[in-house]
């Protein structure tokens, strides 16, 4: 437990402290999707960087199955953590492992019963079909690896090892960058060669994060001993879990819809948009990252009531998130074109990618407003403006842009569908995050003049 690092450090210092390892972490989780479609495209087939990008999403909803009970249960621990109730961390934190074990295994079973169906609604098309179904199914049987990697990896980071948290997911990734190009281009496997490498990578991290909890921390338990079924345990982890679950059902959902709209224009355009939406994960990966590193601090701080101290960590968070995202746009938009021919030498491919990449780019200054904002919430055990925020940016702000986009636009409506969600989703979260601040500030000097009151009288 690194009690120092919530409570003495000054500010720029804790957030970077818990904020780089973990934004390390998501650059690592970056390289990891992109060395699947790097290596892929080696193979000079828009066809399976195609069906790449249509079980992505799908891959993202195990995923968000895991943060069920990484984002929700290591929320709860923060905040258990601030108010010195170990014995209950180590309920909570047994409860999610064998809850993510679980619904590792009910996804496994729903993609290997519904496979077809699955993947024909992502807009697999004739040429597309057979790879995605491939690499779909070996993701499949690798299900519990992945939901299990999501929610160790947040839990380990919620006590304030964030440093062990980046070391797991980069163990898992380098292995699956490793294994790539071995099943993929020499054992000539394909788009299922991929799926192996990325299901084996996740399968190593997992077993570091058992070792890490059995061996080195001292109020984490994965001990069936300490499982326990709790109202506490259930509300807290769910209220928060949920709604993080579904702001990654709605990105995967998102990602499908868009994915379907966009097949109607070929599997090129498919392809293309693939490669431009792993690039622009960089801004959303670390944006994240970001958001997630700083969480603990936030919880801890909220729970010991130091609302100040929270609010100039989000500030100065927001700050650097912001210069880190105009950095990013002006160098991907001056290199759009070379950097989406480093995964593909197809012409169109390269003409669609990198003029979808500089589109998607526009919002990278100021979108980790609005994850930080979701973060707060999320630390805050606060499930309500966490869903709000969650449900308009890939729901409510995404979908009606999207659906009058392509009727009046066509391609280029599909193509500003999300930016101009971000911006609006964006400008939600910051008038959110201010009313709640300046709320919470306000029962704080109630709460301090009642007690001076009852001092004097």
């Amino acid at each position: 437990m690194k009690q120092d690092l919530f409570e003495k450090y000054p500010i720029p210092k804790a957030v970077m402290t818990l904020a780089i390892p973990t934004m390390l972490s998501m650059l690592v989780t970056i390289i990891y999707n992109m060395a699947d479609t790097f290596f892929v495209g080696q193979t000079g087939d828009p066809n399976q960087v195609a069906a790449v990008t249509l079980v992505m999403p799908i891959f993202f909803l195990l995923m968000a199955f895991g943060n069920i009970f990484g984002i929700g249960g290591g929320a709860y621990i923060s905040r258990l953590l601030g108010e010195r109730r170990m014995k209950d961390i180590k309920h909570t934190s047994s409860f999610n492992f064998y809850g993510a074990i679980l619904i590792g295994i009910i996804g496994m079973i729903i993609f290997l019963l519904f496979m077809e169906p699955i993947v024909s609604v992502a807009g697999a098309s004739e040429n597309t079909m057979g790879f995605a179904i491939g690499y779909l199914r070996i993701i499949a049987i690798g299900a519990v690896a992945v939901t299990l990697q999501c929610t160790l990896s947040q839990i380990v980071r919620s006590v304030g090892a964030a440093k062990e948290s980046m070391i797991g997911m980069m163990l898992g990734t380098i292995i699956n960058i490793v294994l790539d190009p071995i099943m993929i281009l020499s054992l000539n496997m394909g788009v299922v060669g991929a799926a192996w490498a990325t299901i084996i990578g996740n399968a190593c991290a997992v077993v570091y994060f058992i070792i890490y909890i059995i061996r080195h921390s001292d109020v984490l338990s994965i001990n069936p001993k300490d499982f326990r079924i709790e109202k506490s345990i259930l509300k807290n982890t769910f209220a928060i879990g949920i709604p993080a679950s579904i702001n990654n059902v709605l990105m995967s959902f998102s990602m499908m819809i868009l994915n379907n709209f966009a097949s109607a224009y070929g599997d090129v355009v498919i392809a293309s948009l693939g490669v431009a939406g792993r690039v622009f994960s960089i801004v959303v990966m670390l944006s994240i990252g970001l958001g997630m590193g700083v969480q603990p601090f936030i919880g801890y701080n909220y729970a010991q009531k130091k609302y100040s101290r929270m609010n100039d960590a989000i500030k100065f968070t927001a700050v650097v998130g912001m210069i880190m995202g105009t950095v990013i746009m002006v160098v991907m938009m001056f290199f759009s074109t070379e950097i989406v021919t480093f995964f593909i030498n197809d012409p169109e491919v390269i003409a669609n990618g990198s003029h979808m990449l500089i589109i998607q780019m526009l919002v990278s200054p100021i979108l980790i407003l609005q994850f930080i904002v979701t973060t707060v919430y999320q630390a805050l055990g606060k499930a309500i403006p966490s869903l709000i925020l969650t449900i308009t940016r890939q729901g409510l702000a995404f979908f009606p842009v999207l659906i009058i986009g392509s009727s009046l636009f066509g391609l280029q409506g599909i193509i500003w569908a999300q930016p101009l969600a971000d911006v609006f989703s964006v400008a939600l979260a910051v008038v959110m995050y201010t009313v709640t601040y300046r709320k919470l500030k306000s029962e704080q000097s109630e709460s301090s003049s009642i007690v001076i009151e009852d001092n004097y009288v």
